[in-house]
């Protein structure tokens, strides 16, 4: 399993739009990917879990993944955040 915790420096969030394309990201992995605000967590790939951790702009997330793609899937979401 491989972790990253992250700052979401983003002024608007994980908002619809930034949560679609966060989830989408994720979904192009197999592994199991999840995102957790540190007392909630959701699946990644699940736009309304996603949306319901209420995620702003400040906000420390923990992105977990576990599976056969894991070293590929890591960078991507990091990335995915670091242009957000």
């Amino acid at each position: 399993m491989k972790e990253i915790t992250l700052t979401v420096t983003n002024k608007l969030g994980l908002h619809a739009r930034p949560a679609a394309a966060f989830v989408q990201t994720a979904a192009a992995f197999q592994s199991q990917i999840s995102i957790s605000t540190g007392t909630k967590e959701a699946d990644a790939k699940s736009i309304l879990g996603v949306l319901g951790l209420g995620v702003r702009q400040g906000t420390v997330i923990t992105i977990r993944v576990q599976g056969s793609d894991e070293n590929e899937a890591v960078p991507a979401l990091q990335a995915f955040f670091e242009t957000l």
